[in-house]
C-alpha cells in the first residue's frame, strides 16, 4: 500500500488567468487525482492586473499580509510546494512560509515559471542580497521550465537538485471540427496586452501591413495592462483589420486558435519563462513568430517552427510576416509539423508524468 503524500500549493491560481495561475491549476487537479496524494491550497493570486509587477505598494503589502493567517496549513502538509514571484518582493512575500516549512524540514519545492530569479540575484546587493539567498537556500528541490532557465536556481541549490519540467497545453486543444484557412495571413495575439509582451510591436506591424495594402485579418485576445489601455485603444482604432476579442477562455480560445495560421508574441517580458500560449497555438497549427527571448528558443526552433524576429523592432516583425505573405506554402507545412511536435512533448500527460516524477 502507498504512503500518503500529504502535499501545499503555495501560489496564485485563476483568476485572473496568467501562465503560473493556469498551471498552479493544472498541478492541483493531477495532484488531486492521486488516489495517495492529500492536496490544500494557499491562493496568493493579485486581482489586479498591471505591468508594475515586483514593484513594491502598500495595497499589494496588506493584501499579502492578508493571506498570511492561512499558514497554519503549513502544519499539515510534508511537501510544501511555491511558486514565488522573481523579483525581491515576489520571494519576500512567501518569506513567512519557506521560514516556516524550513523549521518543519518539510520538503520546500521551489517552481520558477521564468528567467528573472538569477538576474535579481545579480543586481541586490547588501542584507536584501542575503535575505534573497537565505529563503531560496531553504528549497529542497528546484523546477525550472527547460535546461537553459537552470541558472536560476543553481546560485541557492546544488545543479542536481534543479529539475526540469516543460509546460503544456490542454489537450481540447487538439480536438477541432474545421479546417484552417492558407488564404491570407489570419494572425493572432494571445497574451495580457502591456508593452514588454510586445503588444505595441505587433499594432506598428499590422499598421505596416495596412499602409502597404497586404492582405491580412489580425484577432488580438488577453486582458489590457489598465495603464496602458488608453494608448492601446487608440492604436486599435487606427487599424481596419485587426479586431480585440476581450479574453478568451475554453471553446472561445479554441475557436480563435483554430482560427489563425500565423501566431504572433513579441515579447521582451523581464519575467518571461516559456510561455504556454506558444505551445498552445502549435497545438492547434500554427505557425510561430516570436522573439529569441527567454526559455522559447528551448521550445521553438528558427525556420522549423516558425520564426524569430528581433525585440523591440516591429520592422522586423514586418519583414517575418511579409515573408509568409509571399510563401503561404510554407505556413501550411509548418501548421502540420507543429501539431506532431506538440503532440510528442507538450500535451497534460507528458507534463503530468513529468510532474509525478520529480514530486
Amino acid at each position: 500500500m502507498k504512503k500518503t503524500k500529504s502535499i501545499l500549493i503555495i501560489g496564485p491560481f485563476p483568476e485572473p488567468t496568467t501562465g503560473v495561475s493556469l498551471a498552479n491549476k493544472v498541478v492541483c487537479d493531477i495532484l488531486k487525482e492521486q488516489s495517495n496524494t492529500k492536496v490544500g491550497v494557499i491562493n496568493t493570486s493579485y486581482s489586479r492586473f498591471d505591468e508594475a509587477i515586483g514593484k513594491f505598494s502598500f495595497h499589494k503589502l496588506f493584501f499579502n499580509l492578508s493571506f498570511y493567517p492561512k499558514a497554519y496549513k503549513i502544519f499539515f502538509h510534508k511537501i510544501i510546494y511555491i511558486t514565488p514571484g522573481q523579483t525581491f518582493f515576489g520571494v519576500v512575500k512567501y518569506a513567512a512560509f519557506i521560514l516556516l516549512s524550513a523549521l518543519l524540514r518539510s520538503e520546500i519545492i521551489i517552481h520558477v515559471h521564468g528567467n528573472h530569479l538569477g538576474n535579481e540575484y545579480k543586481t541586490l546587493t547588501g542584507i536584501k542580497k542575503k535575505i534573497f539567498y537565505y529563503l531560496l537556500s531553504k528549497t529542497t528541490t528546484g523546477i525550472v521550465l527547460s535546461e537553459s532557465l537552470k541558472g536560476n536556481m543553481t546560485p541557492f541549490i546544488a545543479k542536481d537538485k534543479v529539475k526540469v519540467l516543460p509546460n503544456f497545453a490542454e489537450d481540447y486543444l487538439l480536438k477541432t471540427s474545421t479546417e484552417k484557412s492558407f488564404e491570407k495571413l489570419q494572425i493572432i495575439y494571445l497574451s495580457n496586452l502591456m508593452e514588454e509582451k510586445g503588444i505595441f510591436d505587433l499594432l506598428e506591424a499590422l499598421r505596416l501591413l495596412e499602409k502597404n495594402n497586404i492582405r491580412y485579418e489580425a484577432k488580438i485576445a488577453g486582458a489590457i495592462d489598465h495603464t496602458q489601455k488608453e494608448e492601446i485603444e487608440k492604436r486599435f482604432s487606427t487599424l481596419s483589420n485587426t479586431s480585440y476579442v476581450g479574453i478568451v477562455k475554453g471553446n472561445e480560445k479554441n475557436d480563435l486558435l483554430n482560427w489563425g495560421n500565423l501566431f504572433v508574441l513579441p515579447t521582451y517580458y523581464k519575467m518571461e519563462g516559456q510561455p504556454i500560449s506558444i505551445l498552445e497555438a502549435m497545438a492547434t497549427g500554427n505557425v510561430i513568430l516570436t522573439t529569441k527571448h527567454a526559455g522559447i528558443p528551448d521550445v521553438v526552433k528558427d525556420k522549423i517552427h516558425g520564426q524569430f524576429f528581433k525585440k523591440r523592432n516591429p520592422q522586423d516583425l514586418y519583414k517575418s510576416l511579409i515573408y509568409y505573405t509571399e510563401n503561404m506554402e510554407e505556413i501550411s507545412q509548418i501548421s502540420q509539423a507543429n501539431k506532431v511536435y506538440f503532440k510528442e512533448n507538450f500535451t497534460r500527460l507528458q507534463f503530468k508524468e513529468r510532474l509525478l516524477g520529480i514530486i
